[in-house]
């Protein structure tokens, strides 16, 4: 089920406003890396897998099993797609599923045990953008998906976690950001409404992580402010509490949970594009820097199997720019 229309800029308009921002900042989509203090001991290392066949942006995507499945986005044309594939890291190769049952960009994934729900995010391309209330699973005995309950508030560029075995679904936008917080059973195929972000963001990420559910970074709009917020919910009491705040803010980043401790990666502004790797420190409370990624991006796919993080497609530049690179971080 469609919901609320969000207008979004054509593809002139956008590149204009980059312009104007290059005048004043001399430059568009200058590569950062992390801002934290840089950890010389065991920084990781970053290795190349086989791309992924359809080169996109803005994508959904989630570990089911011992596969990845990557769902939807922006392919380079700027137009969204219902592709959905899946890597293998045992034959370092890509298949196809059954196309998702709508062309969307913008969307969150996740996987609940053995089952992969994909929900929200938007349909249409360039000029305007629909945003979605759909929420579907994969079920991979058929190769196909099917409808289960709408989320309450339709929205694209949301976040989910995974908690408990309920979803998490924070944030997003419908014409403006919102601090959204449902929460979905699979079990028994219902939504809830739980307390609220403080901070209203779209392009956000969140993990769960130490019993509770974490919200980093986001931003208000392409131009507007970009977060560097953390905020730390916890389920027992129904409430959030502020965590350490990232080194720079921005959208577009990826977050996964690794063992005991959460990873971020890339990220943009409009006027810069982010290669960092981050990690947040239990013992000091804070995030260090790790070896950058090779591939500057934004609107990634990121998600762990075995020993490593893969990261998977996105935007190389600020805006529309599509990549099929596929990299994998050891820690």
């Amino acid at each position: 089920m469609m919901s609320a229309v969000r207008r979004h800029p054509d593809l002139r308009t956008l590149l204009l406003g980059l312009a104007v921002l290059c005048l004043a900042a001399g430059c568009i989509g200058i590569r950062t890396d992390s801002g934290a203090p840089v950890d010389q001991t065991s920084p990781g290392r970053w290795t190349y897998l086989t791309p992924v066949p359809t080169t996109r942006q803005e994508v959904a995507m989630a570990a089911l099993g011992n596969r990845l499945v990557l769902i939807g986005g922006f392919d380079e044309s700027a137009e969204p797609v219902d592709v959905v594939e899946a890597f293998d890291p045992e034959t370092n190769a890509w298949e196809p599923l059954a196309p998702y049952p709508m062309a969307v960009h913008h969307a969150a994934a996740v996987a609940v045990g053995e089952r992969l729900f994909v929900m929200g995010g938007y349909t249409g391309g360039r000029l305007q953008w629909t945003a979605l209330n759909d929420v579907h699973e994969y079920v991979p005995a058929r190769n196909r998906w099917e409808a289960r309950a709408s989320m309450p508030t339709g929205r694209g560029a949301l976040a989910a976690a995974v908690l408990g075995g309920r979803v998490h679904a924070l944030g997003g936008a419908v014409g403006s950001p919102l601090n959204s917080h449902e929460v979905y059973d699979p079990a028994a195929n219902r939504w809830t409404r739980a307390n609220p972000m403080p901070t209203a963001r779209d392009h956000l990420a969140a993990v769960a992580f130490g019993g509770r559910v974490w919200a980093i970074g986001g931003r208000s709009s392409f131009f507007g402010t970009q977060y560097p917020n953390v905020e730390v919910y916890d389920p027992a009491t129904d409430s959030w509490q502020t965590g350490p705040p990232l080194p720079a803010g921005r959208g577009g980043l990826a977050a996964v949970a690794f063992r005991d401790r959460i990873l971020v990666f890339g990220g943009e502004t409009p006027t810069r594009i982010f290669s960092a790797t981050e990690m947040y420190e239990v013992a000091g409370n804070r995030w260090i820097a790790k070896e950058p990624m090779p591939t500057p991006r934004h609107g990634m796919g990121a998600a762990v199997l075995g020993d490593r993080v893969h990261v998977i497609a996105g935007g190389t530049r600020p805006g529309f720019a599509a990549t099929p690179a596929h990299e994998a971080y050891v820690p």
